[in-house]
C-alpha cells in the first residue's frame, strides 16, 4: 500500500487529462463499476488457472456468507456491467474507459503495488479486428500523450478455440522432455495452462521459451485474416510496433490479438491487453466478442520520472486574501464566497497572524495580487488591493473588489 501525496497527484492529472483527451476523440465513454464484486466474477471470468485469481486476488467473506473479491482487474466487471443492464441497446458496439484503483497481493516493487491504479479502454460487442487496432492505439496514445518518448508495442496472436488446441498440444509436445529443466513454475503451468509457459521470466526456461513453437503457426484462416487486418491497420496509423511470438499476456480469457506497450530499451510494461471472443459467454452472458487494455498509472509515472517529464504545472490562485485583526479575518470569509461565486479562486494563510508572513505566503504561492483587510477597511467597507510585483497598491471599496480584480486578472 502506499499514500499518494500532492507531488504525485500532478503526475496523476497530465495522465488523466490524456486519458480523457483521447476518450473524447476516440469516443469512448466513461464507466466505473464496483470495488467489491462477487468472487467468482473473476474465478470463472479472469480464470482459476491465472496467477492474478489462484495467487493474487484479495477475497472475504461478508457476515451474511457473501464470498466476495476486491477487484484485481477491471475487465470482466465492464463486461458484467455491459450485459446486466441491457447496454448493447444503446451502445453497439460498447465504448468505454474507466480509471480506477485494484487490488493484489504482489511482492511490492517499483511501481507495483498491493492497491494501484489502472486506466483502460473496452470495445464490447463486434469482432471487427479494426477495434483491436483502435485499442492498440489508444493505450499507446495514452503514454504519448502524457509525454512519454521511445514507447512502442509487442503484438502476437494467441489463436481462438478452433487453432489454439492444436498449438497447445505442440506446445506440451516440445516441453514434455524438457520438464526436468524449467522452473517449478513451468512445471505448473504444463499442466494447468500450458500456453503460460511462454510467459516464463525465469532465466533457466528463457532458452527452451525461445524456441518453442510459435502460435503464429498455427493459427486457423479466421484468425490469420484477422491478424494481418490488425497489422495493416497498425501500420496504416503509423503504430510502431513488433511482433514478439512469445507473447501471451496472464489472463485466461484472452484470444486472438495480444499485446504489450513498453519502453524501448528497457524491461518497464506499462500496460497490455487484447482480445476476448468468449469472455461473455463465459459469464453466463450472450457470445459478445470484446478487445480492450489496461494500462498501470504507477509505471507511467515511473516512467515519466525517469524520462524526467514535467508534471502537471501546479494552478495556484492569483489572488491572495490578508487579514490584520478579528473582524478583518471574519470579513475576509464572505469575500471569499463573493470571489467563488464570480469565480476568482482566492487562497489564504489564515493560521499565520503578521502581515508579513502572510505576503510572504502569498509569495511564495506565485499570486499577482493581495486583498488586504484591517480592522479600519471593515469599518469603511474598504480593501487594500496589492500588486505583488511592484508593490504598489490601491483602495478599492468591497462592493467593488470583483469588478476591479476581474480587470487586473
Amino acid at each position: 500500500m502506499h499514500d499518494i501525496l500532492p507531488d504525485e497527484f500532478a503526475y496523476r492529472e497530465k495522465i488523466e487529462k490524456a486519458v480523457r483527451k483521447i476518450s473524447l476523440f476516440y469516443g469512448f465513454e466513461r464507466i466505473e463499476t464496483p470495488m467489491l464484486e462477487d468472487r467468482k466474477l473473476y474465478e470463472r471470468g479472469t480464470g482459476l488457472s491465472s496467477e492474478v485469481v489462484s495467487k493474487q486476488m484479495y477475497t472475504l467473506r461478508t457476515k451474511g456468507g457473501d464470498a466476495l473479491a476486491l477487484r484485481p482487474e477491471c475487465t470482466p466487471g465492464v463486461v458484467r456491467a455491459y450485459i446486466e443492464h441491457g447496454l448493447a441497446y444503446t451502445f453497439n458496439p460498447g465504448k468505454f474507459y474507466y480509471w480506477g484503483p485494484m487490488f493484489r497481493h504482489e511482492q511490492p516493487q517499483a511501481g507495483r503495488y498491493r492497491q494501484f491504479y489502472q486506466c483502460g479502454f473496452e470495445v464490447l460487442n463486434s469482432n471487427d479486428p479494426v477495434y483491436h487496432a483502435q485499442i492498440i492505439q489508444a493505450s499507446l496514445r495514452a503514454c504519448t500523450e502524457s509525454k512519454l518518448k521511445q514507447v512502442h508495442i509487442k503484438v502476437n496472436s494467441i489463436g481462438c478455440r478452433q487453432c489454439r488446441p492444436n498449438y497447445t498440444k505442440k506446445l506440451k509436445e516440445y516441453y514434455r522432455g524438457k520438464l526436468s529443466k524449467v522452473c517449478r513454475e513451468c512445471v505448473k503451468r504444463y499442466g494447468d495452462n500450458p500456453l503460460r509457459l511462454l510467459d516464463c521470466k525465469q532465466e533457466k526456461c528463457a532458452p527452451y521459451k525461445a524456441e518453442a513453437p510459435q502460435s503464429l503457426d498455427h493459427l486457423c484462416s479466421v484468425c490469420k485474416r484477422d491478424f494481418k487486418q490488425v497489422l495493416e491497420y497498425l501500420d496504416e496509423m503509423k503504430v510502431p510496433y513488433m511482433l514478439d511470438t512469445t507473447l501471451v499476456r496472464g489472463l485466461d480469457y484472452y484470444t486472438r490479438t495480444v499485446f504489450e506497450v513498453f519502453i524501448e530499451g528497457t524491461d518497464i510494461a506499462l500496460g497490455g491487453g487484447g482480445g476476448y471472443d468468449y469472455l461473455s459467454e463465459t459469464l453466463g452472458g450472450p457470445r459478445m466478442p470484446g478487445v480492450g487494455s489496461a494500462l498501470g498509472i504507477e509505471r507511467i509515472i515511473e516512467a515519466m520520472k525517469l524520462q524526467e517529464v514535467a508534471p502537471a504545472p501546479r494552478v495556484n490562485a492569483r489572488v491572495f486574501l490578508v487579514y490584520m485583526g478579528d473582524q478583518a479575518k471574519k470579513r475576509l470569509l464572505s469575500l471569499r464566497e463573493e470571489l467563488f461565486e464570480a469565480g476568482i479562486p482566492a487562497h489564504e494563510a489564515f493560521a499565520k497572524e503578521s502581515l508579513k508572513a502572510q505576503l510572504k505566503a502569498a509569495d511564495k504561492e506565485g499570486a499577482a495580487y493581495a486583498v488586504i483587510v484591517g480592522q479600519r477597511e471593515v469599518f469603511e467597507e474598504m480593501a487594500l488591493v496589492r500588486d505583488m510585483k511592484n508593490g504598489n497598491q490601491e483602495s478599492v471599496p468591497m462592493k467593488k473588489i470583483v469588478e476591479v480584480l476581474r480587470k487586473k486578472l
